[in-house]
Parts: C-alpha cells; sequence; structure tokens
C-alpha cells in the first residue's frame, strides 16, 4: 500500500529521454568546452590566442592542448576536475550537455577540425552496416578493466526508476555469448587484457564495443603504468567513446543507444 500512495503522489519518475530531452540543469558539469575567441583577437571561433605557457600543466591528466596560439581540450583525458575552468574562466567552461559520446576517439577533442564531419559520416555508415542486423531487445555485458568504481555506480542506475533501459529493450547479462554490447570501464590493466579479448571473442557478431569513462578512452589520472594501458584501444576495437570521470547515466544511455544505432544524427531517436 504505502508504493501505490508513493506512485500516486510522485507520478511518473521514469525519463522520456531518447524521445524527449532531458538533463540535470545548467549547473551540471556535463562537459569542458573551450569559449569562442575573444573580440579583437582575430582567431577563428572556437580558439583563444595569448595562451598562457602554464596553461596546460593546470591541467593533471594533459587534456589542454596548446597548438601555437590555440588551445584545445581532450575531453577523453578530461576528469572534470574544473583545474582549468578555475585557472582560466575566459577560455574554459563547463556546459551542461549529458549527450557527451562519440564515435570516434578524435571527436572528443574540442574545437573539432572540420573534416571530422566526411570521417563521421564514414564512421556512421561503417557502423550502420555493422548493427543493422540487431533488432529492439539488445544484450550488453559489462567488464571492469580496472576502474575505481565511480563508472559502476552509474551504470547500476541505469536501471533504475529513473533511467529504465529496460523499457528502450536493453538488458544486462552475466553471458558473453548472449551480449550484443561490450560495455568496458576502467584502464585495460595488464590482468584484465586476456579477460577483455577471451570475452570479446566469445561474443557473437555483430558485436559493439564501448569504453565508457576516462579511464577506459585515456587511462585516466594516472597512466600509462607498467600494469595499465592509456585505455582499451590497445586491447580491443572501439566503436564508441563515452568520456566523462565518471559519465552520467544519461550519457552512458547516449553511448549504448549511439552504438546499436537506435539514435539519428540529430541525437534524437529515429
Amino acid at each position: 500500500m504505502p508504493w501505490v500512495l508513493r506512485g500516486l503522489r510522485h507520478g511518473v519518475v521514469t525519463t522520456r529521454y531518447p524521445r524527449r530531452p532531458d538533463g540535470y540543469g545548467p549547473a551540471f558539469r556535463g562537459l569542458v568546452d573551450v569559449h569562442p575567441a575573444l573580440p579583437g583577437t582575430g582567431e577563428g571561433t572556437g580558439t583563444t590566442t595569448s595562451v598562457a605557457p602554464a596553461l596546460a600543466s593546470v591541467c593533471p591528466t594533459g587534456a589542454v592542448l596548446e597548438e601555437g596560439r590555440g588551445v584545445r581540450v581532450d575531453r577523453g583525458r578530461c576528469i572534470l576536475c574544473g583545474r582549468c575552468v578555475e585557472a582560466s574562466p575566459e577560455r574554459f567552461g563547463f556546459s551542461p550537455v549529458v549527450e557527451t559520446a562519440s564515435l570516434s576517439r578524435a571527436g572528443l577533442v574540442v574545437p573539432r577540425q572540420p573534416e571530422d564531419d566526411a570521417a563521421l559520416a564514414r564512421l556512421r555508415a561503417a557502423l550502420h552496416r555493422k548493427v543493422k542486423t540487431l533488432r529492439r531487445s539488445v544484450s550488453v555485458r559489462h567488464l571492469d578493466a580496472g576502474s575505481d568504481g565511480a563508472e559502476e555506480w552509474e551504470i547500476a542506475a541505469l536501471g533504475n526508476p529513473v533511467y529504465d533501459v529496460q523499457r528502450l529493450g536493453i538488458f544486462f547479462t552475466a553471458s558473453p555469448r548472449h551480449a550484443d554490447v561490450l560495455l568496458v570501464t576502467g584502464t585495460g590493466t595488464a590482468g584484465m587484457a586476456g579477460p577483455l579479448r577471451t570475452t570479446f571473442e566469445a561474443m557473437p557478431d555483430p558485436k559493439i564495443v564501448i569504453a565508457a569513462g576516462t579511464d577506459a578512452v585515456s587511462g585516466g589520472l594516472v597512466h600509462p603504468t607498467y600494469v595499465s594501458q592509456p585505455g582499451i584501444a590497445s586491447i580491443l576495437p572501439v566503436d564508441v567513446w563515452v568520456p566523462g570521470s565518471p559519465p552520467s547515466p544519461f550519457s552512458l544511455l547516449h553511448g549504448i543507444l549511439l552504438g546499436i544505432g537506435l539514435l539519428a544524427p540529430s541525437g534524437t531517436a529515429p
């Protein structure tokens, strides 16, 4: 009886995403953006000038990249610590975006290069050919390859009443032989390289690999070491890259939907 009353009091709490936009509000730290050029600098949109020599050293993971008089951010290395925003708020800022996944590693570096659009179109076409046989019921095998546990909390949230991934036909499975998607968290430690390959080989074709979190994308805060890799790409072929430390449940859901072809290029459900 208390559950019935609670349901009547709160109504439907499950998100309508991806049918309708959803998020966490304007204060959410989804991504680090590079602000457009300041007036009068003569630089193009997306870059800034007169980068302080010590600015890149502010980032503990090397995500801030100095290029001549401009600066870029590698979101695949970013752990959202905010040090760059504190050091140079006129150049960097947080964006509340939750759709953070990319089909290419280069797509996580901003501002993006103009030629990325053509490469992205080729990646989308290749991924579509790969997953066109998948139907509306998709099984995900999650594998921890040396994470700090933060990503696991966000993955667990996908099954709660707010996100309820099963409404989209997405189910988690314990067996790689039943899995269509391999969701990998962690840096890819030496001890997990073998299990990662074994799991990947046991999955039937077609199969998708998602690098979930900064650790899986680039190795995270401490990389490489004698026991870890700079991400899992040196072990497995990655199809979708989801940045964040940790990525939010919406970002993880966006990466899964992007990988299995249930999102149109605009980011909305087809």
